[in-house]
């Protein structure tokens, strides 16, 4: 099967992936393998949506530093999951500055977030979003956009801890990520988006 409803289910796993940050904090390297299996790979999406090819790599440099300061943490899966985010973006964001490379912001005209219709912007984006495709739209995207779908959609990160990892307001970050998957959608070949869907980017409640 598929793993293209992956992003919706990542929240599922939290409580697993908290008793298992427990148990590796306490040494358990099993525990800590089953942590990373977890989490790696909405971490490896966003990393490939900020640094292409390189993710893998800059995904190692992360890993390493997670691992040095597990025992620092102090959280749940959630918090977990945005401990992580925020290691693999600063990692990203050195990556980025030793390679002198900017993140490319699409060419689409602001008029492109007003469409009308009647599709979710949330069902048309998330449906095609952990495919390698839509990770290559997705940086296409202008940064603060593409950041809060990644972080959002593909990490899974509520709106709170999205914010955190970004070191910005949530209510910007809502905005941002909302008005990133307008444009991914339309950039997937949506016929119309709306603002109807109040789970968009799985908001927690």
């Amino acid at each position: 099967m598929s793993q293209r409803g992956e992003p919706r289910r990542v929240q599922s796993y939290d409580g697993e992936l908290g008793a298992a940050v427990a148990r590796a904090q306490e040494g358990d390297e099993a525990a800590f393998a089953v942590a990373y299996r977890i989490v790696q790979p909405g971490l490896l999406g966003y990393l490939r949506g900020l640094v292409g090819n390189d993710a893998e790599d800059v995904a190692s440099d992360a890993w390493l530093e997670i691992a040095r300061d597990l025992g620092r943490f102090k959280g749940d899966g959630a918090g977990f999951r945005g401990w992580t985010a925020t290691i693999a973006r600063h990692r990203a964001l050195d990556h980025l500055r030793r390679q002198k490379v900017r993140p490319r912001a699409t060419g689409l005209e602001s008029d492109v977030l007003d469409l009308p219709g009647a599709h979710s912007t949330y069902d048309q984006a998330m449906e095609s979003l952990s495919t390698e495709h839509a990770l290559e739209l997705v940086a296409q995207l202008p940064r603060d956009q593409a950041e809060a779908v990644l972080l959002r959609v593909v990490v899974g990160l509520d709106g709170p801890a999205a914010a955190r990892a970004l070191g910005k307001r949530p209510g910007a970050v809502r905005t941002a990520a909302h008005r990133g998957l307008k444009r991914l959608a339309r950039l997937l070949g949506a016929e119309g988006v709306t603002d109807e869907d109040p789970r968009t980017l799985g908001e927690s409640r």
